[in-house]
């Protein structure tokens, strides 16, 4: 069965936002990593309408930008949206019950499948579906933007830390 969790870049005072603040470079290759290792991503309709940024080369791009590109790509995309009606290569649709459908994604893969975007997290956290969290804690106060977590609060027990390089902190919890 796939583990399913949620991580992201988060500001000392609890708000994710691409736009305020990234990776450095050390923890920019070690998303590259994960992403190779992954069984695949699961993404609510803004945060995938976001990441199709990297279906398409640009030239501008440096070699670990290529390389996250390519495992990327090469990862198999669940989307969550009742808007979309098509969306991009090696991805599909998550359609009917959330709850069942996600369910059955897991009991049919194995490894990880990274969850992204706080509000589809908010969804999959009331259900009790999301396995760990993975803060990546960054030294930048932005004051404000969408938090880390979107709703309800779950009861959390840390089951590690671990200084990532260029100030971050990944702080891992699983459900108490």
């Amino acid at each position: 069965m796939a583990k399913l969790f949620f991580g992201m870049n988060q500001s000392l005072d609890g708000y994710v936002d691409h736009m305020g603040f990234g990776p450095g470079p050390g923890l920019f290759r070690h998303f590259i990593d994960q992403t190779r290792g992954l069984t695949g991503s699961l993404y609510g309709r803004r945060l995938y309408e976001i990441m199709r940024y990297w279906d398409e080369d640009h030239p501008e791009w440096d070699a670990p930008r290529r390389d996250f590109a390519a495992a990327w790509r090469g990862n198999p995309k669940w989307v969550v949206s009742r808007s979309l009606k098509s969306i991009g290569p090696n991805a599909t649709l998550v359609e009917g019950d959330l709850g069942t459908a996600i369910r059955d994604l897991k009991a049919a893969h194995v490894g990880e499948i990274e969850v992204g975007g706080p509000d589809l997290a908010r969804s999959l956290t009331e259900l009790g579906l999301i396995d760990e969290y993975r803060i990546y804690l960054h030294p930048v106060v932005l004051g404000g933007g969408a938090p880390f977590f979107a709703g309800s609060r779950p009861s959390l027990r840390l089951v590690a830390s671990d200084p990532m390089g260029e100030d971050v902190i990944r702080l891992s919890y699983a459900p108490a």
